[in-house]
């Protein structure tokens, strides 16, 4: 049985009543990343807390749902929060569950349950996995267009552009709810824009990536606008990423610095990175899971270097075309050496996501991966043959491709363990389906004419 601690439950309960609480949303999400929950009162939050609040289990599966099964929402005391945009009157907070069965136990169904299990792989090997999303989003007029609010670029600083003021909203909220933000700033497409928030360790930012889509899109909201973590709404133009930075500590040292190497990077840095680049083809369906995923890890026609979106498994020191990215070294800041995996979208499933990284850059380090040179050119600027010459392999071209690279992969069957692997895999396929019988404007404008 998972327990909670009482000293926790007792200043959740005290804060709550100082606050004036009348209401408690307890938050968890499906297997594609979608946020579920349940509101309970004041009266009924003690019991929810040392019980679980039941629900249907069969809302986790995402679109694939089966049969009804009885599940229990058990909330986690270190995530409760009042939510700053509802009334201080009977004010709203939130909490973040772990899932459990009615045998008490955590259901191995849960999201946030895989991520833990996977932290605690890292924790049995020594480390603590931290990360820091850079996360981009678009605002739109409304939910029925893609009409942008701004044309701005990359760090325009536009006194006209209202979006600056939805961003400051946003930033204002999130610390209020505890959320350290490092930085934000327009972004390269137009009404595109990126909040990077201050690097955590894995299940407090994968519950922090959920609220920050919370927030932001309840802000723009809020002044009749629309917030979107769609990865490529907009063709011709920059699509969407979160660039996960990422390191590992063994206490109060980062394992990823070494002082006596040239570059400051270690040896398990050096086969983190190489576990992420072996693994990085069969983790992309967990990492951009839709359709639309897709259309931006893509060098189109219109835009032979690429919009900025990695498709090459490969790493560089510094160089932005690349999978993974090693940012330059400050001298003084070893606790800041880390890489930046690029693929991953803000449209996925941030427990899954971190869980997939995190153990392919762990399998690099069990199987002592070598790490290949570092690509030395730009590769967008290269040919096929060229890449081959390299041994440079390309992302996965669409969903379907990636799932079935993830359906064959022992370690995303053993990361995700077999029932979210399972259902996975269910969900994406249906998705799929669906979207290969659609006939796209696309078609319409480009056949219709013609045949």
């Amino acid at each position: 049985m998972m327990e909670r601690d009482h000293e926790a439950v007792e200043y959740v309960l005290r804060t709550a009543q100082e606050n004036d609480v009348k209401f408690v949303r307890l938050w968890f999400t499906d297997i594609l990343g979608g946020l579920k929950g349940v509101a309970v009162t004041m009266e009924e939050l003690e019991s929810a807390m040392t019980r679980g609040m039941g629900f249907d289990g069969s809302s986790i599966e995402g679109f694939a749902r089966s049969e009804e099964s009885d599940m229990y929402a058990l909330p986690d005391p270190s995530t409760f929060s009042i939510l700053p945009w509802r009334p201080r009157t009977n004010a709203v907070a939130r909490m973040f569950c772990d899932i459990i069965t009615p045998d008490g136990l955590p259901f191995e169904g849960d999201p946030r349950a895989v991520l833990r299990r996977n932290l605690e792989r890292a924790a049995e090997m020594g480390f603590t996995y931290y990360v820091a999303p850079e996360i981009e989003f678009f605002y739109f007029k409304d939910s029925e267009s893609t009409t942008p609010l701004d044309e701005s670029g990359y760090f325009d600083q536009d006194p006209q552009d209202l979006a600056t003021d939805l961003r400051r909203e946003t930033v204002l909220t999130l610390e209020e709810l505890g959320i350290p933000v490092e930085s934000s700033h327009h972004e390269v497409a137009p009404s595109q824009h990126e909040i990077d928030l201050r690097h955590t360790d894995a299940l407090t930012m994968a519950d922090t990536v959920m609220t920050y889509r919370v927030v932001v899109k309840e802000i723009a909201m809020r002044h009749g606008y629309y917030a979107s973590f769609m990865p490529k709404p907009i063709y011709g133009v920059n699509g969407s990423g979160m660039h996960t930075h990422q390191s590992l500590f063994q206490g109060n040292r980062n394992a990823f610095h070494d002082a006596s190497d040239p570059d400051r990077l270690s040896g398990v840095a050096r086969s983190f990175i190489a576990g992420l680049l072996h693994h990085s083809r069969e983790i992309t369906s967990v990492t951009n899971q839709w359709v639309n995923s897709y259309k931006r890890l893509v060098q189109s026609p219109d835009e032979p270097l690429g919009y900025e979106a990695p498709l090459y498994v490969s790493w560089a020191m510094v160089n932005r075309s690349d999978l993974v990215r090693v940012p330059s070294y400050m001298p003084g800041r070893e606790e800041s050496r880390r890489i930046e995996y690029r693929a991953p979208d803000p449209a996925c499933n941030p427990y899954l996501a971190f869980s997939v990284m995190l153990a392919a850059g762990l399998e690099g380090i069990e199987k002592g991966y070598d790490l290949p040179d570092p690509a030395s050119a730009n590769l967008y600027r290269s040919t096929e043959e060229e890449r081959r010459d390299l041994g440079v392999q390309t992302l996965p071209a669409s969903l379907w491709e990636a799932i079935s690279l993830t359906e064959e992969s022992d370690l995303v069957r053993k990361t995700l363990g077999d029932h979210v692997f399972r259902s996975f895999i269910q969900n994406k396929k249906i998705e799929w389906d669906r979207y290969r019988s659609q006939v796209t404007d696309y078609e319409i404008l480009r056949y219709l004419p013609l045949l």
